[in-house]
């Protein structure tokens, strides 16, 4: 079993797939416009949505969070997706930035276990959650941002505003370990 990347055609989608490959977790990335039985057909334990351009070009990665009951891990525009696919709210950031800042997390578990608040991160404020989907709950926060990363609270859905793939975001490697542990203990049910 491996973790499934799925390519939302960003800039950094390669770069979430090498990481894996670097810390040993079985991984393959993928195109956005498989279908859910070539997406079964790989025996996915968890699935990694990756950034991109835009929200609307993202294939059949909506349909993905609908139908897979897996862990799945949203970056950036995938962090987006997801809350939109459960009836969160995306608009453009009046920051628009694109740098390094300070998130506050809100609990030191699961996701974000033995990582100590507040974490630097490389972060993409373009476009970003403002309003939190029903039955989430904000994992971190920051002064750019009220929701950098969130969680579903019945499922191993996650969301997180910033880039844990690139240099920028030391502890970026703890945040993929941390899945791939979620990942394998939903499997082991």
């Amino acid at each position: 079993m491996k973790i499934l990347v799925i390519n939302n055609k960003g800039q950094y989608n390669h770069r979430i797939q090498r990481s894996l490959q670097y810390l040993q977790i079985p991984s393959e990335l993928v195109s956005n416009d498989l279908s859910i039985e070539e997406i079964e057909a790989k025996e996915p334990m968890g699935l990694i949505l990756g950034g991109g351009p835009s929200i609307d070009d993202v294939g059949n990665a909506a349909e993905y969070i609908k139908y897979f009951d897996i862990p799945i891990l949203g970056i950036c525009l995938g962090h987006q997706l997801i809350a939109k696919t459960f009836g969160g709210d995306v608009s453009t950031s009046s920051t628009e930035s694109y740098a390094q800042v300070e998130i506050d997390i809100a609990k030191s578990e699961g996701l974000f276990k033995g990582i100590e608040s507040p974490m630097a991160v490389w972060s993409s404020h373009k476009d970003e959650v403002n309003t939190l989907p029903e039955n989430f709950e904000v994992l971190a926060s920051s002064s750019l941002c009220d929701i950098e990363s969130m969680k579903h609270l019945d499922k191993e859905i996650y969301g997180i505003q910033f880039h844990p793939e690139v240099h920028h975001t030391p502890k970026g490697e703890e945040i993929f370990k941390n899945f791939y542990e979620i990942c394998q203990k939903y499997n082991e049910n």
